[in-house]
C-alpha cells in the first residue's frame, strides 16, 4: 500500500530492498571505484577512482542522451513517496551505494531556488538514516540533470574515519548571529550551524530555508525573478549536514579536467583515471576545491 507521505521507519528498508531488486534487474548501473585517502588541511579526503572506465563512459552517454529521466521516472528505481511534491528514487549511476535522489514530481529547474517544501522533503529522508544531503545548483556546480533534484548519501563515507571528513573543522566555525565561516576551509563558503533534527520537520524546514537564503546572500548569489519563479544568479553547492548548512559559490565545474560537485566540499572526490589521481595529489585537494569555488569577494 502506497501512502502519499513518508511513514517513519520505512525508508531505509525500502532503499535496501529496491537496491537489491534494481541490481538483479540490471536497472542500476553502479560505477565501480577503488578508494584511497589524502590528508590535507586537517581533512582526510576520500578519493574514489573509477576501476571500470568503459562502463562509466557508457553510463555518461546514456545519461546525456537527452530527455528527462525523472518525468516519467523509472518505477524500478522508485523508493518512496515523500510528500505531495517529492519522490525518492535511487541514483541509477551511483558511485556511493544507496545514493538517493529527492526529485520534484512536477518539473522545476535545477537553477530555481530551493523552497521550504524542498527542505521538508530532504529533512524527512535524512531523519531516517545517518546521511548527508546536498544540492548541485546548476551545471557549473556539477548538476547533470536540469530537473530539480536534491541528493542524499549515507554516512559515514568510510569506516573508522570521521563520519564526515570536514566534520572536525566545523567545530571551530566563527559565527556572527546565525551564519559565519569555517577557518580551516580554504575555499569561498558560508556556514550556518544548525541541529537539523532539533525540531519537527516542518519547523526545521522553515529555519533551514531561512538560513539557506542568508547563506546565498553571504556569498553573493542573488535571487532572480524568471517567469514568476526565483532562480539563482550564479552556480553554487549546498551541503545539508547534521551539524548545519554549508554553501559554496562556484566558478567552474572542472579543475584540470576533474569534475567537482557538492560532495567534494564535504571531503569526497571522484576521479576518472590514474592521471586525475596524480593531479589531485600534486595540487592538493583543498587547492583543487579553492579553484572550483568562486574567487572570494
Amino acid at each position: 500500500m502506497h501512502h502519499s507521505h513518508l511513514q517513519p521507519g520505512t525508508m531505509w528498508p525500502a532503499i535496501v530492498q529496491r537496491t537489491a531488486h534494481a541490481l538483479r534487474g540490471g536497472v542500476l548501473c553502479p560505477i565501480e571505484t577503488v578508494q584511497s585517502s589524502i590528508e590535507d588541511g586537517g581533512v582526510r579526503f576520500l578519493v574514489r577512482q573509477v576501476s571500470n572506465l568503459a562502463r562509466k563512459d557508457k553510463a555518461r552517454r546514456a545519461g546525456s542522451a537527452g530527455g528527462n529521466p525523472f518525468l516519467p521516472y523509472d518505477p524500478e528505481l522508485f523508493v518512496a513517496n515523500i510528500s505531495d511534491t517529492h519522490v525518492a528514487l535511487l541514483n541509477k549511476f551511483s558511485v556511493i551505494e544507496h545514493h538517493l535522489l529527492i526529485v520534484t514530481r512536477r518539473f522545476e529547474s535545477q537553477e530555481s531556488l530551493l523552497t521550504m517544501v524542498d527542505f521538508a522533503a530532504l529533512l524527512a529522508c535524512m531523519a531516517e538514516f545517518g546521511s548527508l544531503g546536498f544540492y548541485n545548483g546548476g551545471a557549473a556546480a556539477g548538476a547533470s540533470q536540469a530537473h530539480k533534484h536534491l541528493q542524499i548519501v549515507p554516512l559515514p563515507f568510510a569506516e573508522g574515519d570521521p563520519a564526515l571528513p570536514i566534520g572536525p573543522l566545523l567545530e571551530s566555525a566563527r559565527i556572527a548571529g546565525t551564519i559565519g565561516t569555517v577557518p580551516g576551509l580554504a575555499f569561498a563558503h558560508a556556514f550556518a550551524p544548525l541541529d537539523i533534527f532539533a525540531a519537527p520537520v516542518h519547523e526545521m524546514a522553515c529555519t533551514a530555508c531561512e538560513r539557506y537564503r542568508a547563506l546565498l546572500d553571504a556569498v553573493g548569489v542573488r535571487a532572480v525573478d524568471v517567469d514568476g519563479g526565483q532562480r539563482q544568479s550564479a552556480p553554487y553547492n549546498l551541503l545539508v549536514m547534521p551539524a548545519g548548512l554549508l554553501l559554496v559559490p562556484r566558478s567552474t565545474e572542472f579543475v584540470e579536467g576533474i569534475s567537482v560537485n557538492a560532495l567534494g566540499f564535504a571531503g569526497s572526490l571522484f576521479v576518472r583515471d590514474e592521471e586525475q589521481m596524480r593531479i589531485i595529489e600534486s595540487l592538493g585537494p583543498m587547492n583543487l576545491l579553492r579553484r572550483a569555488a568562486a574567487a572570494a569577494g
